[in-house]
């Protein structure tokens, strides 16, 4: 036990920590280990990991989240074309201008709780997003979206360093960001923001928080002031969708008002109610599936299916192909859909709760053996 953290969460980080750096290793055998795709599982889990700070701790469901999502994009790109194509000052621009929209959103939606809180939320979503595809477009460039060109000012590069030749690209203090280092650079955030998001799960703020979401009501009767509580989760939340939004940007260089719609809001909820609500690791690992699916599945299609049942009779091989495309492919909601219908059903606390529950089976079948060796053990004569 330190005053830092008890032995148990230093087990849960250092073990998250290890599957995040190996998840290159991890992936391979499921297709996966690819440093793009891998560098979305990390970002989506940020963004799962923040949305999951204001959800599973207050109870407060934001169907808006998808605009913090894509301000912090829209930083990110302004501040590779106007200072810098280095990443921090970037992600720093991200922070803070997906922070400051935050708290002047999430002060006036929480005057409201509940569906109330949750439209207002949607409603200003979609505000951001038509100003971003039809309003604003000398800032968002519309519908095309912004990109970085070589004839961008750049200032800070052009004052202390020679323009790079060649398509801009963002890197760290010179090293590009592409690939695997991209990757790394992702995952760095993630552990980070994993590590935050345990400090305030465990935190007096975060006890705060759990009680908000048991009983709101009563806590204000008792002279407890909620609103700075819930404000604060809300703009942390919010400053966590920007820093991944911004990361996306690292990853692929545009940003488009497409990243802000309503669906993108209704995506980070999926992955926290598929991994678990209230969770550290769940909303982690409902970001990687629903990605998973989402890259990997859909690009199944009639010839990988042909591959993959060649050990089957011609007629039963085609019947086979013919079923599974639907569900591959261009059908992969439709998998990904009965999976979040059977969790919802069978599991309400997520994948978390059947990791649980397969535990609690093991630690039941190990006492019983255990009971059974010592009832057979015979007292020596």
């Amino acid at each position: 036990m330190t005053s830092f953290m008890s032995r148990r969460d230093l087990f849960l980080f250092a073990g998250f920590t290890g599957v995040v750096l190996l998840l290159p290793i991890l992936a391979a055998p499921f297709g996966a280990a690819y440093p793009d795709l891998l560098q979305r599982f990390m970002i989506f889990g940020i963004f799962a990991t923040g949305f999951n700070i204001l959800f599973g701790l207050t109870g407060y469901l934001s169907f808006g989240h998808a605009a913090f999502f894509g301000i912090g994009s829209y930083a990110a790109m302004w501040s590779f074309k106007l200072l810098s194509l280095n990443a921090v000052p970037a992600l720093l621009f991200a922070l803070i201008v997906s922070g400051v929209f935050a708290l002047a959103i999430g002060y006036v939606s929480l005057r409201r709780s509940g569906i109330y809180f949750s439209i207002l939320t949607l409603a200003f979503a979609q505000m951001c997003y038509n100003l971003a595809y039809s309003v604003l477009t000398p800032i968002t460039n519309g519908e095309t979206g912004l990109r970085m060109a070589l004839d961008d000012p750049r200032y800070l590069d052009r004052l202390f360093a020679e323009p790079a030749a060649g398509m801009p690209v963002p890197s760290l203090f010179g090293m590009s960001l592409g690939g695997w280092n991209g990757f790394y650079f992702s995952a760095f955030f993630l552990i980070a923001s994993f590590l935050l998001a345990m400090r305030i799960f465990n935190s007096p703020f975060g006890l705060a928080l759990k009680g908000i979401k048991s009983n709101q009501t009563r806590m204000n009767y008792t002279g407890f002031n909620t609103r700075p509580y819930t404000l604060t989760a809300f703009v942390i939340s919010g400053m966590l969708a920007g820093l991944a939004g911004a990361l996306l940007v690292v990853t692929d260089p545009l940003a488009g008002a497409e990243r802000m719609r309503w669906t993108a809001s209704g995506e980070v909820v999926l992955m926290t109610i598929l991994g678990g609500v209230g969770t550290l690791v769940g909303p982690v690992i409902g970001a990687w599936i629903i990605k998973y699916f989402e890259n990997i599945f859909s690009s199944f299609n009639a010839n990988v299916l042909n591959n993959f049942y060649s050990f089957l009779p011609d007629g039963v091989r085609e019947v086979a192909v013919t079923i599974s495309s639907k569900f591959v492919g261009e059908g992969w909601h439709l998998s990904l859909g009965l999976v979040f219908v059977l969790i919802v059903v069978f599991l309400p606390g997520g994948l978390m709760e059947g990791f649980r529950r397969i535990a609690a089976w093991l630690g039941r079948m190990g006492n019983g053996s255990k009971r059974a060796s010592q009832v057979g053990v015979q007292p020596a004569e």
